[in-house]
């Protein structure tokens, strides 16, 4: 396992804030696991969602790691998630979540409530450089892969079914989650 926890507390973006919001776009949005103090629906530009990235701690193991949702950069898209004002109290609970190849970073944050108005966003990215980094496959081969793995969060599926609705419920469905979620249930 690739275990970032100490470079990212290193990353001094956002020391001296008494409040950071924190843009989620996987498991985050559906199962925070820590207190906030607001949450509201948004969206970053410039990043795309891709079940690219290994767990080889929540969703899969060290023999068989499951996939993931990371970001990739790719001009002009736009990733919805969900955002929540935290505290920095939280970070060390966010690192150790997040051990498994991802870092911090910043990025404009955008309200899905409002039409103008960025505010600066802590997000977690697992770049492909990292040692548990999966990469490209067909949306096909991804959902096989997804449907036999299992980690100490549970089968890697729920991660992938669980974000799917999450992303409906919000109205703001993502092409390759549904593409993954569909040949999943078609296969099962």
């Amino acid at each position: 396992m690739v275990d970032t926890r100490s470079i990212n507390q290193q990353i001094r973006d956002f020391d001296g804030q008494q409040q950071v919001w924190l843009f989620g776009y996987g498991s985050l949005i559906y199962r925070p696991g820590f207190s906030y103090l607001e949450s509201r629906p948004a969206f970053i530009k410039g990043w795309e969602r891709r079940f690219w990235q290994g767990s080889h701690d929540h969703r899969g193991t060290m023999a068989q790691p499951g996939r993931v949702a990371t970001l990739i950069e790719k001009p002009n898209a736009i990733c919805h998630g969900m955002a929540f004002l935290i505290t920095p109290e939280v970070f060390s609970y966010l690192d150790h979540r997040e051990r498994n190849g991802y870092l911090r970073f910043s990025t404009p944050l955008y309200f899905s409530d409002e039409v103008q108005g960025t505010d600066k966003a802590l997000v977690y990215v697992a770049t492909p450089d990292n040692g548990a980094f999966l990469g490209p496959a067909s949306e096909l081969e991804i959902a096989r892969h997804i449907a036999h793995c299992h980690g100490a969060s549970g089968p890697n599926k729920d991660y992938l079914l669980n974000l799917h609705a999450a992303l409906n419920k919000l109205g703001t469905p993502d092409p390759h989650v549904e593409s993954i979620a569909r040949h999943l249930l078609q296969s099962a």
